[in-house]
């Protein structure tokens, strides 16, 4: 039994650009992932929200007022875990399995806090018993997946890794082999294809539906003051020593002559910054305030659409910033989001489908959970 493959590992490792804070944890509900990816998305694969506030509209999960139930105290989990946690129709989930879906986890969120510790490991072990449940539907369908779907995928795997060594480390981190990842690809894609044949007759939303979510949530529709900008990126480490933090910062002063005497920004970018923005001319698109680290954040909202700033100093080294455009706080009309919200509610339906489907394999599965 091979544990789910990482479905976006790529879109999970790839660095955030070096001028944001680190990610908050994202609010409840703020998207609907799609049908197909969300029974079978291991950890790291979650969906995430577009980057503009408002334009993945929520749901709420309680009524206004009602404070959300606690859940229930997961059964602990023992120390030391054998070989076999659990047993689907016969067929054995393994420890090691458990340990690479884990890891995973781990590398994208950070450690397991030892206060919850029990909820983590129950539910990555729920996961992989539901990822077994499907993979042998999906096996008993007769679903396949050609070669040539399972190049793609890998390529688009690869392909978000800025070379062919970044992404060897990437699988080396979780102890995952090219062939394995191969193997773990197409047992996604036929479970994918499945999924997504279960949810293909369900309903979309209509104009109406989306209409009635955006007047009864207003508060989802509100839009902070943003801004668009493009920045060159000299990186630098904080505890380099004077000699190297000064090559760095001659190198950004001779970039920022060049880019005020009206050379290409978008090109010098390109050509010279260390961010991973540099494939888009430096373009980090529209962000709110306060997402980015203070110093490049106040520098950034300082300017003017088509200014340059100064040469910006921040923990990741130094930064020239040039605003494109600049949009006020305001609420996001419904000719604006409409399309974006009844996407959002069809997902929900699709998503409680698949939900549905899931339930009704794993109540008529044989499920032995050992620890």
């Amino acid at each position: 039994m091979k544990p789910l493959c990482l479905f976006l590992l790529a879109a999970a490792l790839v660095p955030a650009a070096a001028c944001r804070k680190s990610p908050a944890p994202a609010p409840a509900s703020t998207t609907a992932p799609a049908a197909s990816g969300s029974p079978s998305a291991g950890p790291g694969t979650a969906s995430a929200a577009s980057g503009t506030p408002t334009a993945a509209p929520g749901t709420p999960t309680a009524a206004p007022g009602t404070p959300p139930a606690a859940p229930p105290a997961a059964k602990p989990v023992p120390a030391q875990l054998p070989d076999v946690l659990a047993k689907v129709n016969g067929q054995e989930v393994r420890k090691a399995d458990f340990d690479m879906m884990l890891r995973d986890l781990e590398l994208g969120q950070g450690p397991v806090p030892a206060d919850r510790r029990d909820e983590v490991l129950r539910g990555t072990l729920d996961r992989l018993i539901t990822y077994t449940v499907l993979s042998q539907e999906a096996k008993s369908r007769k679903v396949t997946a050609t070669d040539a779907e399972i190049d793609e995928r890998l390529k688009q795997m690869q392909g978000q890794f800025p070379n062919e060594e970044a992404f060897k480390k990437a699988l080396g981190e979780r102890n995952m082999t090219l062939e394995r990842l191969r193997s773990d690809t197409r047992d996604n894609l036929v479970i994918s294809k499945m999924m997504d044949a279960e949810v293909s007759t369900t309903p979309g939303a209509s104009d109406a539906e989306a209409k009635e979510f955006y007047d009864k949530n207003p508060d989802k529709f509100k839009q902070g003051e943003q801004l668009r900008a493009s920045h060159i990126l000299i990186r630098v480490d904080e505890t380099a020593d004077a000699a190297t933090k000064q090559k760095a910062k001659a190198r950004i002063e001779a970039l920022l002559k060049r880019a005020r005497a009206g050379e290409d920004f978008a090109k010098l970018a390109k050509e010279n910054s260390a961010d991973t923005s540099a494939a888009q001319g430096g373009d980090l698109g529209f962000f709110p305030r306060g997402q980015m680290v203070p110093a490049f954040d106040q520098a950034a909202f300082a300017l003017k659409p088509g200014e340059i700033s100064d040469v910006v100093t921040t923990q990741f080294g130094y930064h020239i910033i040039k605003s494109v455009e600049h949009k006020d706080a305001a609420t996001v009309s419904l000719t604006e989001v409409g399309e974006r919200v009844k996407q959002f509610l069809s997902n929900q339906k699709k998503q409680a489908r698949a939900d549905e489907f899931i339930t009704t394999l794993k109540q008529k599965s044989k499920i032995e959970v050992l620890i």
